[in-house]
């Protein structure tokens, strides 16, 4: 088994603790239901296929089957991931007639996304 070299430059070389900085961070710091919540969130928008969706959706409202052809899937596979991202609040739908139209939740949505390809187009 091959050791790796530990990088001291990346890590303190003595035990400091501002007491201070740590007490303003505690309080400052959401309580564990809300950053459980949070990680749920970005777990889900972890998957490659809903991040397409959720782009897609960015634009306008889009129903399963004009999402399944634009992402390249089937139907069963954008209704399901569609279940997933409906769970976490991510996305909304309306019936018209026999077709079920998709949108995001809310603009928090949008700009949680839109966050995110600005940070990765950087």
């Amino acid at each position: 088994m091959k050791r790796e070299k530990k990088n001291k430059e990346d890590v303190c070389e003595i035990l400091c603790i501002n007491d201070r900085k740590v007490a303003a961070a505690r309080k400052a710091m959401k309580s564990d239901a809300t950053l459980f919540k949070l990680a749920a969130i970005f777990k889900v928008l972890g998957d490659p296929t809903r991040t397409k969706i959720i782009s897609a959706l960015l634009q306008e409202e889009l129903c399963v089957c004009d999402l399944s052809t634009l992402i390249g899937t089937s139907q069963s596979a954008i209704s399901h991931q569609l279940r997933v991202l409906r769970n976490m609040d991510l996305v909304k739908y309306r019936k018209d007639g026999r077709i079920a139209y998709y949108s995001l939740d809310d603009d928090h949505i949008s700009s949680i996304l839109t966050a995110g390809l600005k940070h990765v187009e950087e």
